[in-house]
């Protein structure tokens, strides 16, 4: 059973080579694709999506999740723009050799009463998830700040409702759970079964962004355990220690590492990547 760490390279550089070069100076082997070459994954176009390939495998380099916005709208947004978008990221799928798709749970941004936020967002994902099997896809989703899936309960719900180890299942990001003021580690307790990847990104008691296990995300405990358990699945670096236009474009919370102002991209980027390899290999994690 292994682990697969890759990384959202966007965070080092906005074109392709940047972010290959990122990736290669990390040592790592595979990518998630979010922003690249002036485009959101979402909207790709197929065209380029080939040129970007063609480069990735030169390079030895493998697409390991699509960062999608899914999701990341609101109830009251018209769905239809939802069912574009993966229906085009179905269409990218094989030109870029992967069929996994991070997405939300959208937001709630009348207040309307909580059970119809709960319904209405798991009506949108069960019906991405019927699309996506249809497709081929697999849907994976992030707990983010202020969706419905932002807190461990209703994590769990989505768990209950909609996560089959198939086409549905669960990231577990330390750092937005942390920052929604939750006990990552009991969180980690009532969803470590229903967990099948994990973001990397870890932040203090100030929401400040910290390179991975040096916040208050519990990562580290957490990951050990996970080592424990037999844990396998894929892990993505998304560290946000600089506040880059890819970072801001996600409507990010947290704020960036003052600490590390004065470096490039590239370089925070792989202050990041050094610290979750030291990590995952002080912990004798299975990374691929």
């Amino acid at each position: 059973m292994s682990w697969v760490l890759s990384a959202f390279a966007d965070e080092a550089g906005d074109t392709t080579q940047e972010q290959i070069d990122a990736i290669e100076r990390a040592g790592l082997k595979h990518i998630d694709v979010r922003g690249i070459d002036g485009h959101n994954i979402a909207t790709l176009p197929l065209d380029e999506a080939k040129a970007i390939r063609e480069k990735l495998d030169a390079a030895g380099i493998t697409v390991a999740m699509f960062g999608s916005p899914l999701g990341k709208v609101d109830i009251a947004d018209p769905f239809e723009a939802e069912a574009a978008k993966l229906a085009h990221m179905g269409k990218l799928a094989p030109v870029l050799g992967c069929n996994a798709i991070r997405i939300f749970s959208y937001y709630n941004k009348a207040k309307v009463p909580k059970d119809r936020w709960k319904r209405e967002s798991l009506d949108r994902m069960g019906r991405l998830k019927k699309q996506a099997a249809d497709l081929g896809l697999i849907l994976y989703h992030e707990n983010e700040r202020h969706i419905y899936g932002d807190r461990c309960p209703e994590v769990l719900d989505i768990a209950e409702a909609l996560r089959d180890g198939k086409t549905f299942r669960l990231i577990f990001d330390f750092d937005n759970y942390n920052q929604s003021g939750d006990d990552v580690w009991d969180n980690w307790t009532k969803l470590a079964d229903h967990t099948d990847a994990f973001h990397l990104k870890d932040s203090d008691e100030h929401g400040q962004h910290v390179p991975i296990g040096e916040g208050n995300g519990d990562a580290r405990r957490i990951l050990a355990d996970a080592v424990k358990r037999g844990w396998s699945g894929p892990l993505s670096l998304e560290p946000h220690l600089r506040h880059s236009a890819a970072v801001l474009a996600t409507h990010a919370g947290g704020s960036e590492n003052q600490s590390f102002q004065e470096m490039s991209r590239r370089d925070v980027f792989n202050v990041a990547a050094e610290a979750a390899i030291s990590l995952l290999g002080e912990l004798k994690a299975p990374v691929a």
